[in-house]
C-alpha cells in the first residue's frame, strides 16, 4: 500500500517536468481558444469571451478534483473492481434515457445535471481504463496463455463501445477500445488473440461506415474533399486553407481569417487549424513536441513503475499515455486531412467542460503515480484481495 502523504511535502515533491508541459499546453491552449472563439462567442452571446471563460472555470474545476485524486493511493482505484466499469456503463446508458440524455448538434452524449452538461464518454472512459489496468494484473496468467483472458474485459469494453455509437460517437469508440487492447498488450496478450479482435473491430468500423450515410459521406468528404468543397468537403477543405495559409511562422495571434465563420467548430475539433494559421508550420510543431514530450513522460513513468513491480500502475500510466497521444494523434490528422473526421477535441487546448476536467484528473493520477514510484517501499505488504 502506498504510504501516505502530507498534502505540502506531495505538491512540492511533483515532477516539475510533467507539470511543465501540462502548464504550457493549458496556458497556451486557454490563449488560442480565446482567439478561436472571440468572432463566435461575440455573434451568438454578445461576450467575446464567453467560452474561454468557461473552459477557464471547467479548468479549475479539474485543477481542483485533480488536487482530491492526487491524495487518494493509486492502489486503491486498483482494490475498486467492477466498480468503475459498472459506473461507466451507468453513465454511457443513463445518455440514452429520454429525459436524462441531452442532444446537441443531433448526437445524445451529454447528461444536463445542475443546468450543467456533463459528456458521460469522458469520465466512463478513465473509470474503464483504471479497471482493465487492474484487470490485467489480476489475471496476467490467463491473459498470457488463454484467449479467455482476453475475450472476458472485451466483454465489457465491446459493451460500452456500443453504447458509444448509439450517441453517436464513433471517435471515443475508436479510442476506448484501441487504448484497452494496448494495455492489455503490454500486459501480456497473446498476439494472436490482438489480431483476432483487431480484425472483428476492423470489420465492423467498415460495416458501420458503409451502412451510414453521415459516416460514408464523412469518409467520402476525406479522401477528395475538393470535389464537393460546398459541402461533403467544406469543413476540411477550409482546415487546409487555414493550415496552409500559416507558412513557416503564421499570420500573428488573433489574426487569423478563416475561424472568423469560414473553419466550422474552430474553437473545438479544429482549434489545431488556427494554431497553424497564426503561428505557423514552427507553432504547430511546438504543440506536437509538446504532446510527444506528454507522452514520452507518461511511459517512463509507467516503465519506471514496472521496475518496481507496480504493474498495476505500470497499466495505468500506460493507458493515460496511449490515450493522451491518440486523441492528440487523431485531432492532428484530421486537421491535417491524414484522418476523417472524428469529432474528437485536442486535450487542453480545444473548447470542451468535460475533456478539460477528466484529462486534468487522468493527468493527476499520472502525477500520483510518479510520486509513489519514488517513495520508499514498505518492508511488508499485505496484498489485499480483489474480484474481478
Amino acid at each position: 500500500m502506498s504510504r501516505p502523504a502530507t498534502a505540502k511535502g506531495l505538491v512540492s515533491s511533483l515532477d516539475p517536468a510533467l507539470l511543465l508541459i501540462v502548464g504550457l499546453l493549458l496556458g497556451g491552449g486557454l490563449v488560442m481558444l480565446s482567439s478561436a472563439s472571440v468572432a463566435l462567442a461575440e455573434r451568438s452571446t454578445g461576450d467575446p469571451f464567453f467560452y474561454v471563460e468557461r473552459q477557464a472555470v471547467a479548468a479549475l474545476l479539474g485543477i481542483a478534483c485533480g488536487a482530491i485524486a492526487l491524495r487518494v493511493p493509486t492502489d486503491t482505484w486498483e482494490r475498486a473492481g467492477l466498480m468503475l466499469p459498472c459506473l461507466a456503463m451507468v453513465l454511457l446508458a443513463a445518455v440514452l434515457i429520454p429525459g436524462l440524455g441531452n442532444t446537441v448538434n443531433g448526437s445524445t452524449r451529454w447528461l444536463r445535471i445542475g443546468g450543467i452538461n456533463i459528456q458521460a464518454a469522458e469520465p466512463a472512459r478513465l473509470l474503464l481504463f483504471m479497471w482493465i489496468a487492474g484487470y490485467a494484473v489480476r489475471h496476467s496468467d490467463a491473459l498470457r496463455t488463454s484467449a479467455s483472458g482476453f475475450v472476458k474485459p472485451m466483454l465489457l469494453i465491446g459493451p460500452a463501445c456500443l453504447l458509444l455509437l448509439l450517441q453517436p460517437d464513433f471517435g471515443s469508440a475508436v479510442v476506448l477500445m484501441v487504448v484497452s487492447v494496448a494495455i492489455l498488450f503490454v500486459a501480456g496478450a497473446r498476439i494472436r488473440d490482438l489480431l483476432l479482435i483487431g480484425g472483428l473491430f476492423t470489420l465492423a468500423a467498415a460495416l458501420l461506415v458503409g451502412t451510414s450515410d453521415y459516416r460514408l459521406g464523412r469518409v467520402l468528404g476525406f479522401m477528395d474533399p475538393w470535389a464537393d468543397p460546398y459541402a461533403k468537403g467544406f469543413q476540411l477543405v477550409q482546415s487546409l486553407i487555414a493550415v496552409g495559409s500559416g507558412e513557416w511562422a503564421g499570420l500573428g495571434l488573433g489574426n487569423g481569417v478563416q475561424k472568423l465563420f469560414y473553419l466550422p467548430e474552430a474553437h473545438t475539433d479544429f482549434v489545431f487549424a488556427v494554431i497553424a494559421e497564426e503561428f505557423g508550420l514552427l507553432g504547430s510543431v511546438g504543440v506536437i513536441l509538446l504532446f510527444g514530450a506528454l507522452t514520452w513522460r507518461a511511459l517512463q513513468i509507467a516503465r519506471a513503475s514496472a521496475a518496481n513491480g507496480r504493474l498495476y500502475q505500470a497499466n495505468l500510466a500506460f493507458g493515460i499515455a496511449a490515450w493522451q497521444g491518440l486523441q492528440a494523434f487523431i485531432n492532428v490528422g484530421v486537421n491535417m486531412g491524414v484522418l476523417p473526421t472524428k469529432g474528437l477535441p485536442l486535450p487542453l487546448v480545444s473548447y470542451g467542460r468535460s475533456s478539460m476536467i477528466v484529462t486534468l484528473i487522468a493527468l493527476a493520477l499520472l502525477l500520483r503515480i510518479d510520486w509513489e514510484n519514488r517513495q520508499p517501499v514498505p518492508r511488508k505488504t499485505r496484498r489485499r484481495r480483489v474480484v474481478a
